[in-house]
């Protein structure tokens, strides 16, 4: 009898959604900051409009080149981008500040999304690992 009213009362047990959870974690994850190691969230690119312009570093923006934009991170910061649709990684090195969009993460050169297949998409889920710190010196 004991069982049967246990199992027959669920009122107040809280079942893990699964769903809810993982965009939990991406909303915590969003906008990562100095010591953590991997981040999940989505990412863009830019390229042609921005080529041959400098970045936030002072560099000379080079489309093809595999480097990134973050709003946080230190300049020189390598990371490696790996799109959770397709399962292709990237290594890309911090050089500019961006983007400057709610819900993305970083903004990728147009040769580093080329290499993650995300040229079609325009935006694609991401999961970023960071391999070595930056030590944010502008050139």
């Amino acid at each position: 009898m004991a069982l049967q009213t246990a199992c027959a009362s669920s009122k107040g047990v809280r079942r893990s959604n699964p769903d809810f959870n993982q965009r939990e974690r991406l909303r915590k994850d969003r906008h990562a900051v100095r010591g953590q190691k991997v981040v999940y969230g989505r990412a863009s690119y830019y390229g042609a409009d921005f080529h041959g312009r400098k970045t936030a570093n002072g560099e000379t923006f080079d489309m093809n080149a595999f480097t990134a934009a973050h709003r946080q991170w230190p300049f020189g910061t390598l990371c490696k981008v790996t799109n959770l649709q397709n399962g292709k990684s990237v290594v890309v090195r911090v050089n500019d500040r961006g983007p400057f969009v709610e819900g993305r993460i970083m903004d990728l050169s147009y040769g580093a999304a080329r290499e993650l297949g995300a040229l079609k998409d325009g935006i694609i889920p991401v999961r970023i690992e960071i391999l070595r710190w930056g030590e944010d010196k502008a050139k």
